[in-house]
């Protein structure tokens, strides 16, 4: 039997490499009839230090297509430019609004081809005339998948089981929201990288809405205990 005393130890549960910290989110999107919802906390940590307690995940990438970004805010943060700058360029040459799946695609090119280089995970969500309101993910190395709904990040790990007991289809814009805030509260509560406020985006032909929800308004956690 050896000896626990001889075993290594490591103050960093995560394996990371030196120079490397953790990093964590809690990021997801859903559709309803006429539009999508897309939600994200907003604390930026490197490590155990919360570098940004009030950061902006939800990117736009066109007049109604957004990402939200996980993994590291400078590879998401250039991968979103990227592609913002591709759409206006499509828009420009067509004249018409690009479609969800064509931000989603060139997202994917991306992360694929570079997927050695990056840690990012990102969510597309949108809304377009010919499909309406859809969401994509695209994990950690630069995979495509059309979903009913999609969560990221690691406080996605503590919401699963709650996200496929509470949605439901065809549920309206207020419930939508609604359920996009009370699960990444949820997330916030048990990830230790998730946390700060929510902000949430619906979007739909008639134009976006941002909202914000500050931290002691959260509908759970320890403001509600």
């Amino acid at each position: 039997m050896t000896s626990t005393s001889s075993l290594p130890f490591s103050s960093d549960p995560y394996g990371l490499k030196p120079g490397e910290v953790s990093t964590g989110t809690t990021i997801m999107a859903m559709p309803f009839d006429g539009g999508v919802v897309l939600g994200a906390d907003t604390r930026t940590s490197t490590g155990v230090y919360v570098a940004n307690r009030t950061s902006d995940k939800i990117a736009q990438l066109s007049t109604h297509i957004f990402c939200c970004r996980s993994g590291s805010a400078a590879d998401t943060q250039a991968l979103s430019d990227y592609v913002k700058y591709y759409l206006s360029t499509i828009e420009l040459e067509t004249g018409q609004p690009p479609l969800v799946k064509v931000a989603a695609h060139l997202m994917r090119k991306l992360a694929y081809e570079n997927k050695d280089q990056l840690m990012a995970g990102v969510i597309i969500a949108g809304w377009d005339p010919v499909h309406g309101g859809q969401v994509f993910n695209i994990p950690l190395g630069g995979s495509l998948i059309e979903m009913p709904f999609a969560l990221g990040g690691s406080g996605s790990t503590y919401i699963y089981g709650m996200i496929d007991s509470e949605y439901r289809e065809n549920m309206n814009q207020e419930e939508t929201r609604t359920l996009v805030k009370k699960v990444i509260s949820h997330a916030m509560a048990r990830d230790g990288s998730s946390g700060g406020c929510i902000r949430t985006v619906v979007v739909t032909e008639h134009g976006n809405d941002r909202d914000y929800t500050p931290g002691n308004q959260l509908p759970y956690g320890p403001a509600g205990w």
